[in-house]
């Protein structure tokens, strides 16, 4: 490990905007401290050098001796607790924690806060903005956008924090106003040692919370702690008291809330039903936190969605083409499957890349029912071949240019070409969005 300069006592644990946010934050309050970074250049060095030269800097593997100096590691979301050198010094007496758990310390306004395998980004976003159409100041960040830290000293009325298990890994106590993990599926099984282990870091969500928002469709959602909270629940056909539900009538599905039609699935500008699921769970969000019902239903009716989520592309000979690029899991393919099946037609799947260590089997079912084809990319494109039954056909593309076209070839008037990867990005591309990016440009030029 190359030392810029000498130790102090609080380390902040990698760099990057989370880190960059604690170096701020920390600075502000007057605490002496460090960086620590494996990475020889990590993003954001510079940045740190000019805003604090003073500030030590530790680049390079982690050293224990080095570590051993300070009684209190701020570790940043993309690193494990469980790595070697941040376990040993927890078990040597360091307290470790995350930018989360030091903004729920200095939070002076309600928190929302919003976890889950799928749809966690697409629910944040659309309570920020019912909470805008309510006339609030509220400031939205977390996992997306603007980290945590950076949201405090604006005046916010109402926090909107979208939260990942990595984040929720050291915090101890958030103390929302309202929480939720929307769903649980396998996800970041690279980073954990199985799926329970994953849920319990989802769970932590729960601690402190006063209102917990429960998907009645998925068991997972439920804490596992109970005590003092109350319970908003939402699930598809579900019509009850103190819940989020959908009822269909001859005209269409509504969704509800009680015994009372709120809006008509139709009303929203949103593909798919799991989208109905994310704005009942955004409602009971809401509803938990204060908000009006009329400026809710409002924003619901007008939120277009975000770009790689289940995203219109145009429709070519017939055939819709649709960019999910942000479906980075089994779940959320499963979802984008089972949501984008057209009545008339098939779904021609694109999928494929870094699936992270998940389980494929879960999507043999939903692609037998509902797809044409499924077209392969990527490292884990055999593996996901194999959990695939034969009655759906599958073909090898080396590029996404390659796995467009050869959708275009499958696809008959009425289906829709999906791309929903259920897998990372990043051994063919940038990121998810330029995985998206690239799709809608190849798709743009058919």
């Amino acid at each position: 490990m190359s030392v810029i300069v000498s130790d102090r006592r609080t380390l902040v644990v990698g760099l990057g905007k989370t880190g960059l946010s604690c170096v701020r934050y920390l600075s502000e309050q007057g605490r002496d401290i460090a960086v620590a970074d494996s990475r020889q250049d990590p993003p954001g060095l510079q940045e740190l050098q000019d805003g604090w030269p003073d500030v030590p800097v530790y680049l390079g593997e982690f050293d224990h001796s080095v570590l051993a100096g300070f009684n209190e590691l701020v570790v940043s979301p993309g690193i494990s607790v469980a790595e070697p050198a941040i376990a040993w010094a927890a078990a040597n007496g360091a307290s470790i924690r995350g930018d989360i758990d030091l903004f729920a310390e200095a939070a002076d306004a309600p928190i929302i806060a919003i976890t889950g395998s799928n749809g966690k980004t697409t629910v944040t976003t659309l309570v920020g903005e019912m909470a805008k159409a309510a006339g609030r100041n509220v400031q939205v960040g977390g996992n997306i956008g603007t980290p945590a830290l950076a949201l405090l000293g604006k005046g916010a009325e109402l926090y909107v924090l979208e939260l990942s298990s990595f984040q929720l890994e050291t915090t101890d106590e958030l103390k929302a106003e309202v929480a939720t993990v929307l769903n649980v599926s396998d996800d970041h099984m690279d980073r954990y040692p199985d799926k329970m282990a994953y849920f319990q870091a989802k769970q932590r969500i729960y601690r402190g919370s006063r209102n917990a928002v429960v998907n009645l469709d998925d068991a997972l959602s439920t804490p596992m702690a109970r005590d003092n909270l109350r319970f908003v629940c939402f699930g598809f056909n579900r019509v009850n008291p103190e819940t989020f539900s959908t009822r269909d009538d001859d005209q269409g599905t509504w969704i509800t809330f009680g015994f009372d039609n709120l809006l008509l699935a139709s009303e929203l500008q949103l593909l798919g039903r799991h989208n109905i699921s994310n704005v009942m769970a955004a409602l009971a969000l809401g509803q938990a936190a204060g908000l009006p019902m009329t400026a809710m239903l409002e924003a619901a009716r007008a939120f277009r969605g975000l770009p790689h989520r289940c995203e219109f592309v145009r429709n070519l000979d017939g055939v819709d083409y649709i960019n999910d690029s942000k479906g980075t899991n089994v779940g959320a393919t499963v979802a984008a499957i089972e949501s984008l099946a057209p009545e008339q037609g098939k779904v021609i799947l694109i999928a494929g890349g870094d699936g992270k260590g998940a389980d494929f089997a879960p999507l043999a079912e939903p692609v037998q029912c509902h797809c044409r084809a499924v077209v392969l990319i990527g490292r884990d494109a055999d593996t996901i071949a194999q959990t695939l039954t034969n009655d759906v056909t599958i073909v090898r593309a080396e590029s996404l240019a390659d796995a467009v076209s050869e959708a275009r070839v499958q696809a008959l008037a009425g289906d829709r070409v999906v791309l929903s990867p259920a897998c990372a990005s990043f051994d063919m591309f940038r990121d998810y969005s330029d995985r998206g990016d690239q799709f809608r440009h190849l798709v743009e030029a058919l």
